[in-house]
């Protein structure tokens, strides 16, 4: 799950983490007041949306204007960019060509940059450890930085029984350059960065840029966190920060019947389950020559009405030109599933390819289930005979 910047500030400055005082808007009234009671000279509004590349992103109506981030010196010019960014679309790097419409707004006292640096923290799946990530590139996307210039970038792994220590905190500060209560400054805002990923059970912290100010503070200008879904249960504070417009509306239905469903610019949609079967089908539909339009992993435990919904999903999408139904019955059994699939596809009169492959528990009576229904459903043998007929059949209908 993903939070605002302004979200994220606060969850982290409850944490010790150093943030600039600000707050969030949904008007320009709300904006004006906003940053009187900040005081001035300088303020940053901001858009708040869940992309990178605000700054640099333009709004629909105004391709040419103003970016989604600006600097601003006086209340009315506040005011007036509230009111240029709020209920307009702002297209980024990130968002597409369909860009993401702004609903608030972040007021955000202004400072004296000095440097901008980048500080991370993530989960290194290679070393199953919290990874410290920094470099004195503040303010570039960390994987540019780390495409040109990859010895600008600082790891340190932490050892889960003992934690982010205070020497780890000290190697990236002079990583960075920092000297004199700089140093200190660090310390204590990586500990308390550190304290927020474990403690909230992130998956992602992300600092960009760090700040080192005129007066030698270091602030978190920007701040991006990510948390892990599972562990939501047990965060209700984090839980309650989720921001519906934000999410693709598809896979917002999709949690509601418990799926695991990421749209993708693919045609043949799937339906697997079990995330690595899902990803071994998608990447052999790949290698037949066509493409995914989706991730979709049914679980475990799905019922003839999940896999009815599960079908619903894929045809929302418009690009979907075949389907390919990929079930190995280990918990799962294949007949719940075929009676799913068949139930589908006569409540929706399905009009596009579809193949399915069926193994493990009660295999038999699902091909049975499905070879009686009368329906026009392709069967498969093994699972590269179901990408390559799908794709074959998805081609020829074109």
């Amino acid at each position: 799950m993903n939070i605002h910047e302004y979200q994220a500030k606060a969850l982290l400055a409850k944490f010790g983490v150093a943030v600039p005082k600000g707050g969030v808007a949904y008007t320009p009234d709300e904006a004006e007041k906003i940053a009187k009671e900040l005081g001035g000279p300088v303020w940053v509004v901001k858009s708040q949306i869940h992309a990178g590349g605000r700054g640099a992103g333009r709004f629909k109506d105004n391709p040419q204007g103003k970016g989604g981030v600006r600097v601003i010196k006086s209340i009315d010019d506040v005011r007036k960019s509230a009111a240029e960014m709020l209920g307009h679309v702002l297209v980024t790097r990130q968002t597409g060509q369909a860009g993401k419409e702004v609903k608030r707004i972040y007021v955000e006292m202004g400072c004296d940059i000095k440097r901008e640096l980048y500080l991370g923290l993530l989960i290194d799946r290679t070393t199953s450890r919290v990874t410290v990530i920094a470099s004195t590139e503040g303010g570039m996307e960390i994987e540019e930085v780390a495409a040109k210039h990859p010895e600008k970038i600082i790891k340190v792994a932490i050892d889960p029984t003992l934690g982010l220590q205070p020497f780890h905190a000290r190697r990236i500060a002079y990583g960075l350059g920092l000297d004199g209560k700089q140093v200190g400054a660090a310390v204590k805002f990586l500990a308390g960065m550190y304290q927020a990923f474990v403690g909230l059970d992130a998956s992602v912290v992300e600092i960009n840029p760090l700040v080192v100010t005129g007066a030698g503070e270091v602030l978190a200008l920007d701040a991006k966190m990510s948390f892990d879904d599972n562990a939501l249960f047990r965060h209700d504070e984090v839980a309650t920060l989720a921001d519906s417009d934000e999410e693709d509306p598809t896979e917002r239905e999709a949690a509601k019947h418990a799926l695991n469903y990421v749209k993708l610019d693919g045609s043949i949609g799937c339906m697997v389950n079990g995330a690595g079967l899902a990803m071994a089908t998608m990447d052999i539909i790949k290698l037949y020559g066509g493409a995914p339009a989706n991730f979709l992993d049914v679980g475990g435990g799905a019922t003839r009405e999940r896999v009815t919904a599960a079908f619903k999903l894929i045809l929302s999408d418009p690009n979907v030109e075949g389907i390919l139904v990929n079930i190995f019955g280990g918990i799962m059994r294949c007949d719940v599933i075929a009676e799913g699939v068949v139930a589908a596809v006569r409540e929706m009169a399905l009009n596009v390819p579809l193949v399915v492959r069926l193994e493990g528990t009660n295999v038999e009576l699902g091909k049975r289930i499905i070879n009686q229904s009368g329906l026009k459903i392709t069967a498969a043998d093994n699972l590269a005979d179901a990408a390559e007929k799908i794709v074959k059949a998805v081609k020829e209908a074109a």
